[in-house]
């Protein structure tokens, strides 16, 4: 079910859909296009959802996926040409982020944690616990990883059952979509995420002639996420529905 947060969001979809040439559509992967699966390797966006965004991409000026994940793996698995993927949270639009590369490498292959539950994301790594059954006990072992990280002055923060390592720099999925707004000259966006760093995303809409922030919610949504969204849907099926509207 489509729940409004703002007073206005019908008539914000449907300005967007209006005029498509003159707006940009900025969605993260896993958990929005892509619904979430115990494992993250297994993740892939559905037929339906692959058809509608081969439509959006030929009427929107911009259709670009902002992803905790490499840009590679999620343009690999979307298989849809005219999609912009900018990865690991939009830390890939960062000149200096790349000579963190070894730097994470390096934690990540030193980290106590069983190598199948790590995720080397380029530029981030994912620390996975959906698979633990005594969630509490992982997140004793992850706040430690945690502790390392920063004392190497990382950045570490929780995500849906993971916990995220990444260089000390200031890029984000906002940064990276306030960058593509810019670069294409648009002054209309849609963001839409699940988890506490979409909200970056969201916030990069600020002061924009249409600006519509949808959140993805589950029961591990962040509160702070959906407090942020113009509109809520609950499922990535709710999603795709919402796309066929653009």
């Amino acid at each position: 079910m489509l729940r409004a947060v703002a007073s206005g969001a019908d008539a914000l979809v449907e300005r967007l859909a209006a005029d498509p040439a003159a707006a940009g559509l900025f969605l993260d992967f896993d958990g929005v296009l892509a619904p979430i699966v115990d494992r993250p390797e297994d993740a892939e966006p559905p037929p339906e959802t692959r058809a509608e965004l081969e439509r959006l991409v030929k009427t929107y000026a911009l259709v670009a996926v902002v992803s905790g994940r490499a840009g590679e793996d999620v343009r690999a698995r979307l298989g849809v040409d005219g999609v912009i993927c900018v990865g690991s949270h939009g830390l890939e639009l960062e000149p200096q982020a790349d000579r963190w590369r070894r730097t994470l490498a390096g934690f990540a292959a030193d980290a106590p944690w069983p190598e199948r539950e790590i995720e080397l994301k380029g530029l981030a790594i994912a620390f996975h616990f959906r698979d633990r059954e005594d969630v509490q006990q992982a997140v004793l072992e992850l706040d430690a990883i945690a502790d390392s990280a920063r004392e190497e002055g990382l950045v570490a923060r929780y995500g849906r059952k993971v916990l995220e390592v990444l260089p000390p720099v200031g890029s984000h999925k906002g940064t990276a979509v306030r960058s593509l707004l810019d670069e294409h000259g648009l002054r209309r966006a849609l963001a839409a995420g699940d988890d506490t760093t979409d909200i970056d995303s969201f916030a990069a809409l600020d002061g924009l002639e249409v600006a519509l922030r949808v959140a993805v919610a589950s029961a591990e949504s962040p509160s702070a996420l959906l407090e942020a969204a113009d509109l809520v849907v609950e499922s990535t099926e709710e999603f795709l529905a919402l796309l066929r509207r653009l």
